[in-house]
């Protein structure tokens, strides 16, 4: 029963996809746009292929990944240690409210020509750019997290003689694990989307600047080459953050029944 479960969704995760390749198809096929606008699902697979074999396509990746990972766990650092603060401590919350919500809602890749004036186009700018684009989810699903834990549960840990470390390890962080994993997986979507608009503007390699060389040489192929892999990899991304997710919010819910 459980496998036919299991074949039905797959079958209807399919379904869009088939539907979306026989539409590119056919559109290829009646010349509805050329073949240099729009080319064939099959010019596209056999350029992947190209790629993978040759290897170019794994060091525009691996050029992004690093910038991501790097800026997101700095980014992440920070958004714990505040998060937690601004989460134990609500009383605090007038003195950096206001200035969160100025930054929250400034793109990050409009500070670019400033960035590229203060440190350069090296790494650096990129990097400072993945920060800000996924320091505020994170800080505020942290804070959130910390801020919501059930007050009876610190109360029952007081009862038992915990200790104001033991209580934060063992019934305040737990409780915030959820919060912190959503905002884990948002953070790094935005970085996936902050990071490609850097490298779009000023880099040597990863995928932003593999899209826009391809732009620039006319080769269409390779641009929604790169489009797909982008998409591949925040799905990957999102699967990984959303089994933790599932894993932390069962065992927190496990963790809660003692109430």
């Amino acid at each position: 029963m459980e496998y036919k479960l299991q074949m039905k969704n797959l079958i209807k995760r399919l379904v869009p996809i088939a539907l979306i390749l026989t539409v590119w198809y056919l559109c290829t096929y009646f010349e509805v746009w050329s073949t240099y606008v729009l080319p064939t699902p099959l010019q596209v697979w056999n350029t992947f292929v190209s790629m993978v074999q040759s290897g170019e396509l794994f060091v525009h990746i691996s050029a992004s990944l690093n910038r991501v990972m790097i800026g997101f766990s700095i980014a992440f650092v920070f958004a714990f240690i505040l998060g937690i603060i601004a989460g134990l401590k609500p009383s605090l919350s007038p003195y950096y409210n206001h200035i969160v919500e100025f930054f929250r809602n400034v793109p990050p890749l409009s500070l670019i020509p400033l960035l590229i004036l203060w440190v350069g186009i090296g790494e650096e700018s990129k990097i400072i750019i993945i920060i800000l684009a996924s320091f505020f989810p994170m800080f505020l699903n942290i804070k959130k997290g910390f801020g919501s834990c059930d007050y009876k549960l610190i109360e029952v840990g007081k009862v038992l003689g915990l200790n104001s470390r033991q209580r934060f390890l063992k019934i305040i962080l737990p409780s915030a694990i959820p919060d912190l994993l959503l905002g884990m997986k948002v953070g790094l979507g935005y970085s996936w989307r902050a990071i490609i608009g850097a490298e779009m503007i000023a880099a040597a390699s990863g995928l932003g600047y593999f899209i826009l060389d391809a732009q620039n040489m006319s080769r269409s192929d390779k641009v929604i080459v790169g489009i797909i892999v982008i998409g591949l990899l925040g799905v990957l991304c999102d699967k990984i953050f959303t089994i933790l997710t599932k894993k932390f919010t069962r065992v927190g819910g496990m963790n809660n029944s003692w109430d």
